[in-house]
Formats: C-alpha cells, sequence, structure tokens
C-alpha cells in the first residue's frame, strides 16, 4: 500500500496535532514545577504534588531549619523507607543534621545535660552512618560523621584497662580483603 500525498499529508498533520498537545501539556508541567518550587522556596503550601515525595521532604527540610526539629524528624521518619536509595540516604543525612544541631544546643551549658547531648551525638552518629551505608559516596554525610566522632567521648575497649591506649583496632585495613 503506498503512501500518496493526501495520506502522507493527513499523517503529517496528525503528528503535527499530537507534538502539539504533547508540548502543551509539558508547558502545563514546566509552570506547574516552577510554581512548586515557588512555594517550598517561600515557605507555602504547593498547588500541586501535595502528596509528593519531593513535597515532603521540602516541607520536612524547611520545617527543620526555622528550628522545628520534633516536627521535622516525624516528617523524615515517615519518608525514610520510601524513595530511592540516595533519597533515603538525603532524609538520613537530614536527621543526623537535626540530632547534630540539638546536640550542639544544648552542649557545653551544664554538666547536667551532658548525657542528653551525648545521646543527641550518638543519634546523629548513627543517622550519618545509615545514610552513608545507602549512598556511600555521599561526603557531607561522611564530613559530618567525622565531626561527631570526634565530640563523642572515647568509651573504653572492654576488657582494656584505663591506662591502656588502643587506639584503633584494626582500623585501616579494608573490609573484603585477606
Amino acid at each position: 500500500m503506498a503512501l500518496n500525498t493526501k495520506k502522507l499529508t493527513w499523517l503529517l498533520v496528525a503528528v503535527a496535532i499530537v507534538s502539539a498537545i504533547g508540548s502543551v501539556a509539558e508547558l502545563i508541567r514546566i509552570n506547574q514545577v516552577h510554581a512548586f518550587n515557588k512555594a517550598i522556596l517561600s515557605g507555602k503550601t504547593p498547588e500541586t504534588d501535595k502528596e509528593s515525595y519531593e513535597a515532603k521532604f521540602a516541607v520536612a527540610y524547611w520545617l527543620a531549619t526555622n528550628g522545628k526539629y520534633q516536627e521535622s524528624s516525624l516528617l523524615f521518619g515517615q519518608l525514610a523507607d520510601k524513595g530511592t536509595a540516595t533519597q533515603r540516604s538525603g532524609v538520613q543525612f537530614n536527621i543526623g543534621n537535626i540530632f547534630f544541631l540539638r546536640g550542639l544546643a544544648i552542649n557545653g551549658r551544664d554538666l547536667t545535660v551532658r548525657d542528653q547531648t551525648e545521646y543527641l551525638l550518638t543519634q546523629a552518629k548513627t543517622a550519618y552512618q545509615q545514610s552513608l551505608r545507602l549512598d556511600n559516596s555521599f561526603w557531607d554525610a561522611s564530613h559530618n560523621l567525622d565531626r561527631v566522632i570526634s565530640m563523642l567521648p572515647s568509651h573504653p575497649t572492654p576488657g582494656v584497662g584505663e591506662s591502656d591506649s588502643p587506639g584503633l583496632i584494626m582500623g585501616n585495613i579494608p573490609v573484603g580483603l585477606p
């Protein structure tokens, strides 16, 4: 069946109409994304994608940056098992940041808060480690983990006396190599 000029013209018109409809739909979506980003940056609820992962993450992040750590932790906790490994790593990183900031805020005020500070920094350490398990190339999490570890008090190794200083026990041997 050969295409004559009339059939070819109708086929090209149909392709042009479908392309125009697709372009309009993409322009509408681009405008929605732009409005979403603008609303998030200004701390407002977005009009579209209210239940999306990104919207919940942005709200949790905004709450954390405005000092509402408890609400932010709850929202991040809801996202901890959702999304890709990189997204879950970002969630754990932000949970670690919340614990780290809270620990820094109360650190050094007096001796009665020492245990609470240690607890918060230990929670931050755990969250950063989880973040790195999910995405081991996340250098910010690695940096913050290093800072938290340097701030935590050293605990003696079981079976080692106070006068012994074991240092790193096989800390530089790569995992998986003989």
